[in-house]
């Protein structure tokens, strides 16, 4: 290329220097051309096995052969001296536009981006098209007549004949139609990465196709050439169509070696917006100075030219916001730009916390947003993710999933997923997005980093619904409880009215009817009323002792005098199975708290009689941090409660705990044993310290 430039320079002084000029345009375009050797370099220097890289090479050598030949003829034959050989190299070398024209529009589509065809198939179809290429250039190399490039100047190396392979160049347009198809039939099946690969390249043409057309039109209608003759406008248009030649290596390069460092839908969108808004003033100035001009014979007309720009002024703001919506419409299709999804997300969700809402929200504005087949939203309780909300709308179609509390949140792995992205508060895992893509528009970088915003938006919203959740059940639970707790009242009221109708008012009347008797025998028979009368004596004890069981059914009097210690040693007593009570600086407490405690010790104990099998019962009793607690432990047989659940009588010792903001925990596993504990929080002046009865009994 220094080669031609300086015998250009130097034919430029000699008697033809107006035809041999190196003006602005030659440098734009010198230049352009000079990027495909060096992105060429670059590319063949670290991947060797692309042949991309080496057909840039190849390139930037026929443009170099072109150039050097083209400028040793132009000083040859304008020296004269030289002429003959001058004349032999244009010659030879006039068949090197081909690869330099012909190879970026057909063979490098065609094995761009990994430098192989898209397939075995199009092996014929690049045959053809070298054939093709080389009949074209042996044509013109030994066409007979004067050369294209230099009127007047004989071809010295002609051969008769060989002028008929000039028609190779007829695959030209049939290769670049079929470089075109590769490329969109290899975007169809390619992946993310390689579909960003050809987003790069595409944009680079549609800038040089669109620069083109602008310069190609307004040269047209201005009457201008490209030699460097008409208005400054339309050799700026020249200039830049030339200029845009050089996208096509830079765009290659950057696809191949550095493609995932750039959001390509950001730079297409303001490519597109440029390109047509220099479409929009271009058409402008052509309508109003040609096209007005010549209806009314005042073409090139300064007061028309000043119009066109108060016209493009004016109507610059309403064609650069149409121009943004269709270059939006463009890159992103139906969805919403990245911006406008994270703002429509802040906004929209930011007001509200209910899960009802915000969660169908959110997994349709990610579905919107990256064009996926399916969202979904994950929400994690304990050690289990669910499925909360999907999108579009229908019934959770997969089961719970479960996931260990320690799980690393990079490793979540969800059923017909393509992709997971964990929703974290504070280092907490609390959910996460999952999506499914449709083939055919895979996840890309772009995709990825505005899901993985998302999700980290999310994460302040994910836990106050959560907590929102929480509390509804909550009062679930204790709306729940509640009834619970009437309908226990209820039932016990009707235990005890039958207890009172069978045993004791039944106990009663037959007293009362003895006592009738004795009244009567008193006068005729002092000895035998004298002996029912003891008798009625021992039934009146049996009667007190059964209304006195009853009284403490309902609250012991023990316990309200000595305390739980006492009161629970000499309950069990009574009990089939040997029970160990032990207690730890256990004092005395409000009545509520004795009673939910006492209560719900003797239920536990109950339920060991009736399904531990087992010989012997531990109770434990202590205060410690502000709580009392009870623990009731056997080494009986054991069940799984999360399979079983609490049933009657624990789910009643955790409602009598929860009214009192007490919590019970039950462990157990089938085959060793099962241990129930309660606490309930106490204040430190409700507690009394007095020395229990008994701090070690065993009955």
């Amino acid at each position: 290329m220094a080669f031609g430039v300086a015998f250009s320079a130097m034919a430029a002084r000699g008697s033809d220097a107006e035809t041999t000029t190196f003006d602005l345009s030659d440098v734009v375009f010198l230049l352009a051309f000079l990027l495909f050797p060096v992105v060429g370099v670059l590319i063949a220097s670290r991947r060797p096995e692309n042949s991309v890289g080496w057909l840039l090479l190849a390139i930037g050598v026929a443009q170099g052969l072109s150039l050097a030949g083209g400028g040793y003829a132009s000083w040859a034959l304008s020296a004269g001296s030289d002429a003959p050989r001058g004349a032999v190299v244009a010659a030879a070398l006039g068949w090197a536009w081909i690869p330099v024209v012909a190879v970026p529009a057909t063979f490098l589509p065609l094995l761009f981006p990994d430098g192989h065809l898209p397939s075995p198939r199009w092996r014929w179809f690049a045959r053809v098209l070298a054939l093709g290429m080389i009949a074209a250039s042996i044509g013109i190399t030994f066409t007979p007549g004067q050369l294209e490039e230099f009127p007047g100047v004989e071809n010295p190396i002609a051969v008769p004949g060989l002028e008929a392979l000039t028609l190779g160049i007829l695959v030209l347009p049939i290769g670049v139609v079929g470089a075109v198809i590769s490329l969109i039939l290899r975007y169809r099946r390619a992946q993310a990465d390689e579909r960003q690969q050809i987003r790069w390249v595409a944009a680079a043409a549609a800038v040089m196709g669109a620069t083109y057309t602008a310069a190609l039109v307004a040269t047209w209608t201005t009457g201008s050439s490209w030699n460097g003759t008409g208005p400054g406008w339309v050799q700026v248009l020249q200039t830049g169509c030339l200029a845009a030649f050089g996208l096509i290596p830079v765009a290659m390069g950057v696809a191949i070696l550095r493609y995932h460092l750039y959001d390509l839908g950001f730079v297409i969108r303001k490519t597109l917006l440029i390109a047509m808004l220099a479409i929009f003033i271009t058409a402008v100035y052509v309508a109003i100075v040609a096209g007005v001009g010549a209806v009314v014979g005042a073409a090139g007309s300064p007061v028309l030219s000043a119009v066109a720009a108060a016209t493009v002024a004016l109507a610059f703001q309403p064609a650069r916001r149409a121009a943004g919506r269709l270059a939006d419409r463009v890159v992103y299709g139906d969805r919403a730009t990245p911006y406008e999804l994270l703002s429509e997300f802040s906004d929209r969700v930011g007001a509200t916390y209910s899960a009802d809402d915000v969660l169908p929200r959110m997994a349709r504005l990610v579905g919107d947003g990256i064009g996926a087949d399916r969202t979904e939203v994950w929400v994690r309780t304990d050690d289990v993710l669910r499925v909360a909300a999907a999108w579009p709308a229908e019934e959770p179609r997969d089961a719970p999933r479960r996931v260990p509390i320690a799980v690393d949140a990079a490793s979540i792995s969800l059923p017909d997923a393509d992709a997971v992205y964990p929703i974290q508060d504070r280092g907490e895992l609390l959910g996460a997005l999952a999506v499914a893509m449709p083939a055919n528009d895979p996840l890309n970088p772009s995709k990825e980093s505005l899901v993985h915003d998302l999700a980290g938006q999310a994460g302040l919203i994910m836990r106050n619904v959560r907590l929102t959740a929480d509390l509804q059940a909550r009062l679930d639970d204790l709306r729940a409880a509640q009834k619970r707790l009437v309908a226990a009242q209820d039932d016990e009221r009707r235990r005890l009215e039958r207890n009172i109708h069978d045993g004791a008012q039944q106990q009663l009347v037959a007293l009362q009817v003895r006592q009738r008797l004795a009244e009567q025998l008193v006068d005729r028979d002092p000895a035998k009323a004298k002996a029912m009368l003891g008798g009625l004596q021992t039934d009146t004890g049996k009667a007190l002792d059964d209304l006195r069981d009853l009284a403490r059914g309902i609250y012991p009097p023990l316990l309200a005098d000595k305390g739980l210690v006492a009161a629970l040693g000499a309950q069990s007593r009574r009990s089939v199975v040997p029970v160990t009570i032990r207690s730890d600086g256990v004092g005395r407490y409000p009545q509520e708290v004795e009673a939910a405690v006492y209560f719900s010790v003797l239920e536990a104990l109950q339920n060991v009689a009736k399904y531990a099998d087992v010989a012997t019962a531990e109770v434990s009793l202590a205060q410690q941090a502000g709580e009392v607690r009870f623990t009731v432990r056997d080494e009986g047989r054991g069940f799984d409660p999360r399979a079983t659940g609490y049933g009657t009588g624990l789910q009643g010792i955790a409602d009598r705990l929860g009214a009192l903001d007490g919590r019970l925990e039950v462990q157990s596993s089938p085959g060793s044993g099962a241990t129930v504990t309660g606490t309930i929080p106490v204040r430190t002046e409700e507690a009394s310290h007095e020395a229990p009865e008994m701090s070690d009994v065993r009955v």
